[in-house]
């Protein structure tokens, strides 16, 4: 009987306490530190940024929010860590344009980007440049179009490797206008600028603020910027879409993710010091010196943006072909 009465007593303790359990957590949280996976290896973007967060987090809560560098088959290893950690909010993750690519490249993925994971926050957005060789008779978008189309299969453009954003918005690029333009895949941005720099390859889409010294130094020309908005640090540049082509809308991103299944309220704990920051006047002036847009928008907003970004780079994939095994 004694039992029974237990049993009563913790079930209807539970019923009217459930309610407020988030809420309380997400009072105490974080208690002890908290990982932060970057899935790539130190001093690339994606662990400035990751550790910027970390930063942050770290300051508001006197907890230390800890980088974790887990690099590997394109943030792929580092991600399905995140979505197979306890749901309790003692993992973050920061994620890149990969992480919507990365479904439609490869035939078995270890996670699923949209149910596996919680979005957070977009920290910010890359532009890219749209380069040309000053050889090249081409001083804006139409240019391009009309000597690849002039000479299919003639033009050729630099990648970071298969898959990757410059592969990617290249082959956006192609599908858009309907050129023939031949993909020369390197391992990392330095080789592939050499090669354009030295006249073997005559177009590609390059970091922004990466590329930028070389244009100034008149090795390369600047054609447009990939997003759909011109971009604060370079104002003059017109955008891909400006020069023609509709709809062109591209880059490189990093945001904040955590396991699926977490509560909301501690996810509020990641994103409103996060959007605070962000939207700092002075931290919107830092990342544009850094090439970069601020984010800040809401865990919804976030999850969208994903979504969207997803089912746009699935297109480009089915037009280009492109799988990784």
């Amino acid at each position: 009987m004694l039992k029974v009465q237990i049993k009563r007593v913790l079930r209807l303790l539970i019923a009217t306490t459930l309610t407020g359990v988030g809420a309380i957590h997400a009072q105490q949280y974080p208690v002890k530190p908290v990982r932060v996976i970057i899935p790539f290896p130190p001093a690339g973007p994606t662990d400035i940024f990751g550790r910027m967060v970390a930063e942050i987090l770290t300051r508001t809560y006197g907890q230390q929010f800890v980088p974790d560098n887990r690099a590997g088959a394109g943030g792929n290893i580092g991600t399905e860590m995140c979505a197979k950690s306890p749901h309790d909010g003692y993992t973050i993750c920061i994620v890149t344009v990969s992480l919507s690519i990365a479904p439609a490249l490869y035939r078995k993925l270890g996670f699923d980007p949209i149910k596996d994971l919680t979005p957070v926050t977009l920290i910010a957005q890359v532009p890219s440049m749209l380069t040309v060789h000053p050889a090249l008779p081409a001083r804006k978008v139409q240019d391009i179009i009309a000597l690849a189309k002039a000479q299919p299969g003639q033009l050729s453009y630099a990648s970071t490797g298969n898959g990757t954003s410059p592969q990617m918005l290249m082959e956006m690029f192609k599908s858009m206008t309907g050129t023939d333009i031949v993909h020369v895949p390197y391992k990392g941005q330095a080789p592939a600028l050499i090669d354009q720099i030295s006249g073997q390859i005559q177009l590609a889409f390059n970091t922004a603020i990466g590329v930028l010294p070389q244009v100034q130094a008149g090795k390369l020309r600047g054609i447009a910027i990939s997003t759909q908005e011109r971009f604060p640090g370079m104002p003059d540049l017109p955008t891909v879409e400006e020069g023609g082509v509709k709809g062109f809308n591209g880059s490189s991103w990093h945001g904040v993710v955590m396991p699926a299944g977490v509560p909301p309220e501690i996810v509020n704990r990641i994103y409103l010091p996060l959007v605070a920051a962000l939207k700092a006047p002075l931290m919107k002036e830092q990342l544009v010196e850094k090439g970069a847009l601020a984010g800040g928008g809401t865990p919804a907003e976030f999850a969208a943006f994903i979504r969207s970004e997803t089912e746009k780079w699935a297109k480009v994939a089915k037009f280009a072909r492109i799988h990784i095994e």
